[in-house]
């Protein structure tokens, strides 16, 4: 006999026009391309460097909108990415010293959760590094044996993200026929002349140098004709017009002084954004002019939130970052902060904040050399040749700057008519003013955000993982409910643990990310387990549907 309409149930009416207007919507949204590179600055050719060869780059750039004050909150990956993929600054949620394992607050979640709730398709490959364990409840796919945006259902959009990892700072220094070997698609014309090569006034001017800079440049001609390759396979797939294509990298050069610090050459990261036609409202201000530059600033910090708005969603309110494009943009920013905390086994706390033109830096350890040994830096031979010229006495000027016993307190500069970061203004009665006003905003941001930097790490540690025991998310309770069809039972699914994400799959298929009440086949076998943020996933439950 038929189910009357007076015995349906309203949960399971909700959940049918919830799941039915969620894929709709998702249909309606744009797709989205991440591809990031590891430890380059703005040495690209549409970012005026004559010695950059980048062809493919600056084809995106005329394309679509190169943003020129682009900036990570800390001068490494990890640190950089754990703010990524949270949209929280890690002096908040405790992720800001360098692998640290951390554990975020309960209510912290990676961002494509929210995404895959609204029916994308999110993807990544591969790297995580977001100094906690990724849950595996973030992406669809993982790893490096995916397709990126192949395997998702008909007409179901994507966020896929594409780790490049070829101009790392480890390729500046691998042996001769490694490096061959990675450029290889270079021809003659293309590869970089040491003899040529721009030296930054804190570099000694020597033939070791020159070769590292050249290498560096190299490894991003290589990194240009991969990024043509994905380019051209999104095209043949005819997903162009329906994929806005966002390129960046994750830091500033892996060279000294660069790479880990949060000066302009740590931190001011090249991004390029292209936007099809078809979303081009969803550009800052609504308008997306080809060749184009944006000159606000952007931070780090953004990244995810500004995600969340292409797509549609409003950013949680947790959520520190400001959406910079999109249906939910914010205002300009003002400023960017940064940090920098424990950088391997080195200890340092240095703050910055930096508004389109001035950096302010403190130095809460003035008493620490910048010069401190961290051993994997310490194998590229431009360090390697830094120090033996600094022990022989032969460094001069701007040069010195990293090995001077200490630091200052304070540390100010004109990025306008000091590029480089070498001549400090932080004593200038000319600049008193616009010392006073950074010093206020760093102040103001420490408080508002709850900085953890001056916690000593040990202790930091112990309170978030009491006695150093990694703790376990709580396995799902599944409560099914008999739907008001034949062959269908309603499942509800939870977990004691705050903040926990769960996951379920049906006779050994694909994890999917819980977000409510699910229909599943009568007989099926149901198998869920959970997550949380910088905890163990807890143990999968089985159950079969009767």
């Amino acid at each position: 006999m038929p189910h009357s309409r007076s015995r349906v149930c309203p949960t399971l009416v909700a959940c049918l026009v919830s799941l039915a207007c969620s894929t709709a919507l998702a249909q309606d949204r744009p797709n989205i391309l991440w591809i990031s590179v590891e430890d380059i600055s703005a040495n690209l050719g549409c970012y005026g460097d004559d010695y950059a060869v980048t062809p493919n780059l600056d084809r995106l750039a005329k394309q679509g909108i190169r943003y020129t004050r682009c900036f990570g909150h800390a001068g490494v990956c990890a640190v950089n990415r754990t703010g990524l993929i949270t949209s929280m600054y890690p002096t908040t949620i405790g992720t800001m010293h360098m692998r640290c394992n951390g554990v975020p607050p309960h209510y912290v979640k990676c961002f494509p959760e929210y995404l895959r709730a609204a029916g994308y398709w999110c993807t990544n490959r591969s790297k995580t590094d977001y100094n906690f364990a990724p849950p595996f409840t973030a992406w669809d796919r993982q790893g490096n044996n995916h397709g990126d945006w192949a395997g998702r259902a008909e007409g179901q959009p994507f966020f896929s993200v594409i780790n490049l990892t070829l101009t790392h700072e480890s390729r500046i220094r691998q042996a001769d026929r490694s490096f061959q070997n990675a450029t290889k698609r270079l021809i003659p014309e293309q590869r970089h002349d040491p003899a040529n090569a721009p030296v930054p006034p804190y570099y000694p001017d020597t033939p070791i140098v020159r070769k590292d800079i050249a290498r560096y440049h190299d490894n991003i001609t290589a990194m240009d004709y991969i990024v043509g390759d994905i380019l051209a396979k999104l095209e043949q797939d005819g997903l162009a017009d329906d994929t806005i294509v966002w390129f960046w990298s994750d830091h500033g050069w892996g060279m000294p002084r660069g790479k880990r610090w949060i000066y302009d050459s740590g931190m001011h990261v090249p991004m390029i954004v292209r936007f099809p036609k078809k979303w081009a409202h969803l550009a800052p201000g609504g308008k997306a002019v080809a060749g184009s530059t944006h000159e606000e600033l952007v931070a780090f910090i953004d990244y995810g939130a500004t995600v969340l708005s292409l797509a549609g969603i409003k950013p949680p309110a947790y959520m520190q970052g400001r959406p910079f494009m999109g249906r939910f943009q914010a205002d300009p920013r003002e400023y960017v902060f940064a940090a920098r905390d424990r950088m391997d086994e080195t200890y340092d706390i240095i703050r910055a904040v930096r508004d389109k033109r001035y950096k302010y830096i403190r130095n809460y350890e003035p008493w620490r050399s910048r010069g401190q040994h961290i051993n994997y830096m310490d194998k590229m031979p431009t360090m390697i040749e830094m120090r033996r010229l600094h022990a022989e006495g032969k460094l001069k000027g701007p040069q010195l700057q990293y090995f001077e016993p200490t630091k200052p307190l304070e540390e100010l500069y004109d990025t306008k008519n000091d590029p480089h970061e070498i001549n400090n203004l932080a004593e200038s009665a000319e600049h008193k003013g616009t010392l006073d006003r950074l010093r206020a905003a760093h102040e103001d941001w420490r408080t508002r955000t709850r900085d953890l930097g001056l916690i000593p790490e040990p202790i930091l540690w112990e309170r978030m993982r009491p006695g150093g025991v990694f703790a376990v998310t709580q396995s799902p309770t599944i409560r099914s409910v008999v739907a008001p069809l034949p062959d269908k039972t309603q499942v509800h699914l939870s977990s004691a643990t705050p903040g926990a994400s769960i996951g379920y799959r049906v006779n050994g298929g694909d994890w999917k990310l819980y977000s409510g009440p699910v229909l599943v086949d009568k007989g099926a076998t149901l198998e869920t387990k959970a997550s949380r943020l910088g905890y163990r996933d807890s143990k999968a439950v089985k159950q079969k549907l009767e």
